[in-house]
C-alpha cells in the first residue's frame, strides 16, 4: 500500500520544503516565527509517521526509503537557505557544505552496500545526530533573541555538536562497510546484513 498514514505524513514534510524556501526568504522576525512553526510542524510529523507505522503495522518499503529522504531534504532545505540570508549574524555556508557532503558520503555509501546485497540500518549515532539538527535548526530559524535566549547562539552551539556527531557516524558508517571494498566482487558473493 502506498498512501498509508504514515506514507501521507511523510509525503506532507516534503510538500513543506517549497513553503520554507518561500518563507525564508524574508529575513524579518514574522517570517523567522512563521518558518520555526512550519518546521516545528514538520518534526512532529516525524514523530507521528514512525509511531504509527511501528504500533499500527504500516510500515511499508516506500517508507523506510521516503522517511530519511524527507527528513534530509527538509533540515537541508532549511540549513542552505538560513546560509544565503542577508541578515546577521548567519550560519556559516561551508559548515552547511560539510553537513550536505556528510550526508552524500553516507547515502552513496549505504548505495554501494545494497548494491552488493549488504544491508545497513539506521543507526542510534544517525538518528542522535538528526535529533540534534532538527533542535538546532529550530533555534537557527526563530534567530532572534526572546526571554532573554539567544536563540541563533543555541542552535548555533547544537549545530556545532551536530557536525561532530555526523562526522563520528559517518566514520561509523565506514568501518561498517570496509569490506565491500575489500574483497573481490563476485556473482556468487552472499548476502550479508550488517548487525548495528
Amino acid at each position: 500500500m502506498v498512501f498509508t498514514t504514515p506514507n501521507i505524513l511523510t509525503l506532507g514534510r516534503i510538500g513543506i520544503v517549497p513553503v520554507l524556501i518561500y518563507l525564508l526568504q524574508f529575513p524579518g522576525p514574522g517570517s523567522a516565527g512563521i518558518a520555526a512553526g512550519v518546521f516545528f510542524l514538520a518534526t512532529i510529523t516525524d514523530f507521528l509517521d514512525g509511531y504509527i507505522a511501528r504500533n499500527y503495522d504500516m510500515g511499508s518499503l516506500l517508507g523506510t526509503f521516503l522517511d530519511p529522504l524527507a527528513d534530509k531534504l527538509i533540515v537541508t532545505t532549511a540549513l542552505i537557505m538560513l546560509a544565503a540570508m542577508p541578515r546577521q549574524p548567519h550560519v556559516p555556508a561551508w559548515i552547511v557544505v560539510a553537513l550536505v557532503a556528510r550526508e552524500l558520503v553516507v547515502t552513496g555509501l549505504r548505495a554501494i552496500a545494497a548494491a552488493e546485497g549488504w544491508i545497513i540500518p539506521a543507526e542510534e549515532l544517525g538518528k542522535y545526530k538528526m535529533v540534534l539538527q532538527c533542535l538546532a535548526v529550530q533555534g537557527l530559524l526563530i534567530h532572534f533573541t526572546y526571554f532573554n535566549i539567544d536563540f541563533f547562539a543555541a542552535g548555533m552551539f547544537l549545530l556545532w555538536l551536530a557536525l561532530g556527531l555526523s562526522y563520528w557516524s559517518a566514520v561509523h558508517y565506514l568501518m561498517e562497510t570496509r569490506g565491500i571494498f575489500a574483497r573481490p566482487k563476485s556473482a556468487g558473493a552472499s548476502r550479508r546484513a550488517i548487525a548495528q
